[in-house]
């Protein structure tokens, strides 16, 4: 009997998979065992991820040695920015699903046609948010409730990230296209890259250091454009040199009208799943701005750690929804259903660890941005109750995720009506005025919709119909 392998070797062992994930490789997800295939997925897209929340980190982190109303606007512009992150990431479910789905039944050519699409529908939505986004930039803020002093500090700061929208959507389209090919570690690389600049970047163009202009709270959305954007050069470069999984030429931009309807069909679910859920959150900031600056650079700063804890356990969903995607397109359904089951575990042992240490820590965690005595109160506050609910979140996010995954965009989205507009707004509402809870109402109402969300989603995904959908 061999002996079972020592700590030292089980490390080795461990530190090896870890680079072969990072690294491009040729592992077939149709047939790999299911824990060492979802390993491979799962760790660069969990990464990627976390690189995505890092922006937020970071752009917050330096903001907030500028005064409340500075993360007070930052707040409210990344408020109103979910609806753009709602278009990208929703076509983004789609074009995973349908470049995944067309990788798993071994149409390579098709696959890289679904990204040509992608890339148009992208410029045209670039075009229409960034024009519009800028030139309204300080009404959308004033609509928003923001004060005078939040409006003069951070219209500069709306204008250059809504105008500059073409790098959000492009390195979400762009990486969903990767994601469903399952070259994951592609996604990775470019989010590294851009937020390397991003960093370099902040504190230079924010207070000026060295030759960079002093910009304030607007330096901090032109660091992060233009880091963004240099991930976008890196997507396309890798893109067109067909390294990867796609194997995309320029041929495959030429339009192909029944392809692309099928895919904005099939993205209609998921942009409208994300715009439901975004736009519940952009009520629940109106409704904390009733309160005052304090409560609302509070959540801010809570939001903004718990998406450096949500963002790496939706990259596990992701991973759940390639592995359902190519699984069904290999004719494999009992092997998708056993993947999105192993990512739920996976993502709620995870969550369940984080959701602890952030209870535990989290006036901590909020004094890292803030030593304001509100901000302190009303950030751990959101962090503890939020916290609670870190379980239900876990296997939620990845139950919705595989549906999506199957092409099935609709179902996700009338269940974020239920547990969003039919529950969670009313509810915030109720609890923050009538019960007098104030802030602490609107958290509250956060963690029982989300838990109800989860409870539907894993009813759905028992039923299995998505395994008959079609992408």
């Amino acid at each position: 009997m061999d002996a079972k392998p020592s700590p030292p070797g089980r490390l080795r062992r461990a530190a090896g998979f870890f680079r072969e994930a990072l690294r491009d490789n040729e592992v077939d997800y149709t047939r790999a065992p299911v824990p060492r295939a979802l390993g491979l997925l799962a760790i660069p897209m969990m990464l990627e991820m976390a690189m995505e929340a890092v922006f937020a980190v970071v752009d917050i982190a330096f903001v907030a040695q500028l005064g409340t109303d500075a993360v007070a606007a930052v707040g409210i512009t990344e408020a109103l920015i979910t609806v753009l992150y709602a278009l990208s990431m929703g076509m983004g479910i789609a074009v995973t699903a349908m470049v995944s789905r067309r990788i798993g039944a071994g149409n390579a050519e098709e696959a890289a046609r679904v990204t040509g699409q992608a890339i148009w529908i992208a410029l045209i939505i670039s075009l229409v948010v960034g024009i519009a986004g800028a030139y309204y930039a300080a009404d959308l803020l004033r609509l928003m409730g923001a004060s005078p002093g939040v409006i003069d500090t951070g219209a500069g700061f709306t204008t250059v990230l809504l105008g500059g929208s073409a790098s959000i959507v492009y390195l979400f389209m762009l990486n969903a296209a990767f994601r469903g090919a399952g070259d994951a570690a592609v996604a990775l690389r470019s989010l590294w890259l851009a937020n390397g600049i991003n960093i370099v970047l902040d504190p230079c163009l924010i207070f000026g250091l060295g030759p960079f202009p002093e910009l304030g709270v607007t330096g901090a959305a032109v660091a992060t454009t233009i880091g963004r954007g240099t991930g976008v050069l890196y997507q396309l470069c890798y893109l067109l040199r067909s390294r990867g999984r796609l194997d995309f030429a320029l041929r495959h931009l030429r339009p192909v009208p029944a392809l692309a309807a099928r895919l904005c069909v099939v993205s209609a679910g998921g942009v409208g799943q994300f715009l439901v859920a975004t736009s519940s959150w952009i009520a629940m900031m109106r409704i904390v701005a009733m309160y005052g600056s304090a409560p609302v650079a509070a959540y801010t700063i809570a939001i903004r750690m718990i998406e450096f804890v949500f963002l790496p356990a939706w990259g596990l969903g992701n991973a759940a929804a390639t592995m359902v995607g190519q699984n069904l397109g290999a004719g494999r359904p009992d092997r998708a259903k056993e993947s999105a089951w192993k990512a739920a575990r996976y993502n709620m042992a995870f969550m369940t660890t984080v959701g602890a240490l952030t209870f535990v820590f989290a006036p901590q965690i909020t004094g890292l941005f803030s030593s304001d005595p509100d901000v302190l109160h009303y950030g751990t506050s959101c962090l503890r109750i939020l916290g609670v609910g870190y379980p239900a979140y876990a296997v939620g996010m990845v139950m919705a995720q595989a549906i999506n995954g199957a092409g099935d965009t609709l179902t996700p989205t009338i269940l974020n009506l239920i547990a969003f507009w039919a529950v969670q707004i009313p509810l915030a509402w109720s609890l923050a005025t009538a019960a007098g809870l104030g802030p602490n109402g609107v958290f509250t109402a956060i963690v029982v919709s989300e838990s109800l969300l989860t409870v539907l989603a894993v009813a759905v995904f028992r039923r299995g119909r998505w395994q008959t959908q079609q992408a």
